[in-house]
């Protein structure tokens, strides 16, 4: 590519369309039609590179795909050293039981021909039309004063508050009804959550969705202190009981993720990818080749304790979601000015 990566990165803000050419394009028609591993690299003008993968979500989740480019990027910059962490591909280990036992309601799954087709399909809508991606970068002192503004105190997790923060703006920016049950869905990491645990390296799929839900009205019109224990209460609930009862679940094919009216949010700023090295250095910018409907929450190169929030909307819907993600903290902002003056 004629380009360097100081021009790269200059245009790297928010993923467009001519990324696609960053990464093969493979003709697949269902999970089972993509190839465990497509990498690509593309050569810069400055002698920088563009590396990108795409990893089968069926042979691992984030945190196997970290694993195994730390692996690559290990094995390149010190062939001569073991790897720190070796793969344990044993999946039994989360193998449904015999017979399956759903002991639990798990309101992240719909099944499917239980389906009410006049419910109201935000995933659809959204589908439906051009979207524009919303990149918004949150500090450690954006974060803190989320923490702060929430009343009465509340101990929570930088995840906890963003993630609360960033549901409420988004069904806020949708104008939804007010009667409508409205979703978060977030992926958790169960590998220390299951008893026994997770042997150290497992490479499967060690996570499950934690769901929140409320009703529309219910959010917009409480304050965060309210959500955030919604967010508390989906994670708490995750015990190894609850996770083997999804796992159950899961194998009757007839059950799908609720896409209805839900935001997913993944999370990819705790996973070390910022961090690879192939022997030249680490990254300048990690992030995927495009934007979805589908939440992520990003590292910020050179700045571990800032957050970056990516999503795309319909271009009406990201100028409010943008205005509700962000007035809180301009608000704050002149208050201190105010306040210093």
């Amino acid at each position: 590519m004629d380009m360097s990566a100081e021009e790269f990165l200059e245009l790297s803000r928010k993923p467009n369309r001519s990324w696609r050419k960053l990464l093969y394009g493979v003709e697949a028609n269902s999970f089972l039609d993509i190839p465990p591993l497509v990498v690509q690299v593309t050569y810069l003008r400055c002698g920088g590179m563009i590396l990108c993968t795409a990893i089968n979500h069926c042979l691992c989740d984030g945190i196997g795909t970290s694993q195994f480019l730390h692996a690559w990027a290990h094995m390149t910059a010190k062939p001569n050293l073991d790897l720190p962490i070796l793969p344990f591909h044993t999946r039994h280990v989360l193998k449904p039981r015999n017979p399956p036992q759903v002991t639990f309601a798990h309101h992240g799954y719909t099944k499917i021909t239980q389906k009410e087709i006049a419910q109201v399909e935000i995933n659809q809508y959204l589908q439906s039309q051009p979207l524009v991606p919303a990149s918004l970068t949150f500090t450690a002192s954006h974060v803190l004063r989320l923490k702060r503004n929430c009343v009465p105190s509340l101990k929570c997790t930088t995840f906890e508050a963003l993630a609360s923060h960033t549901w409420r703006s988004w069904v806020r920016s949708l104008d939804l009804s007010p009667s409508l049950n409205v979703k978060l869905l977030f992926s958790v990491n169960v590998r220390k959550k299951l008893n026994p645990e997770l042997p150290q390296g497992y490479y499967g799929n060690g996570f499950v969705l934690g769901c929140a839900e409320t009703g529309a009205n219910d959010l917009v019109n409480s304050n965060l202190y309210h959500t955030i224990k919604l967010v508390q209460h989906a994670k708490s609930s995750l015990t190894d009981d609850y996770v083997r009862s999804m796992v159950d679940l899961l194998e009757d094919k007839n059950y799908k993720t609720d896409l209805s009216a839900s935001l997913v949010i993944s999370q990819w700023s705790k996973l070390g990818l910022e961090d690879l090295d192939f022997g030249e250095g680490k990254p300048l910018h990690m992030g995927p080749v495009t934007s979805d409907i589908y939440c992520l929450f990003l590292p910020v190169i050179g700045d571990s304790n800032s957050m970056r929030v990516l999503v795309s909307m319909p271009e009406n819907v990201v100028e409010r979601f943008v205005f509700y993600m962000t007035a809180e903290f301009l608000d704050g902002e002149e208050k201190e000015n105010n306040n210093n003056n």
